[in-house]
């Protein structure tokens, strides 16, 4: 197997990914991809996409979106399949677990200026119900798909996505 990795991708984030495929035995030239991270050459119509977290993830498709729509867009015109793999862990291990989600983003320290105490309040990001809500709306739009996973396990989830046959 030969899968080619985005040069996009940063060499220090992708290590263990990398050590993987080494001892695996997966030759892995690095050039840039039309979209995604990872594609088999076997199978140039299925690619992986990266996400270290739901967090990642949540950014690209609110504040980043016109330039996520835009993959999905350029992916769809060229009949390449997207796979987000999302190395989120914690309980996250399919779509529907992140309405769960508790985005780190919602809850904020300040200090009260009447107590001189720190307090946390509530703030307008994202809620996992919201963002569960978007993934579906581009699942069913673009075709592509969420997979979760722990980090350590990413090099083997890669793998074991492109070895995939075409659908």
């Amino acid at each position: 197997m030969i899968i080619q990795i985005d040069s996009r991708e940063k060499a220090r984030a992708i290590t263990k990914i990398i050590k993987t495929f080494d001892e695996k035995g997966v030759k892995h030239p690095v050039s840039k991809l039309l979209v995604g991270d990872y594609m088999n050459y076997d199978n140039p119509r299925l690619v992986v996409d990266r996400k270290q977290n739901l967090s990642e993830l949540c950014c690209n498709v609110c504040q980043d979106h016109d330039r996520f729509r835009r993959e999905l867009i350029r992916a769809n015109e060229n009949d390449i399949k997207i796979i987000f793999l999302v190395e989120h862990g914690k309980g996250i291990e399919e779509l529907e677990d992140v309405a769960w989600w508790d985005n780190p983003r919602r809850h904020k320290k300040t200090l009260d200026p009447d107590t001189g105490k720190w307090i946390e309040i509530e703030t307008k990001a994202t809620t996992g119900e919201t963002l569960y809500k978007i993934l579906c709306t581009q699942k069913r739009k673009y075709g592509c798909e969420f997979v979760f996973c722990d980090k350590n396990q990413t090099g083997n989830e890669i793998i074991r996505i492109l070895g995939e046959k075409d659908e």
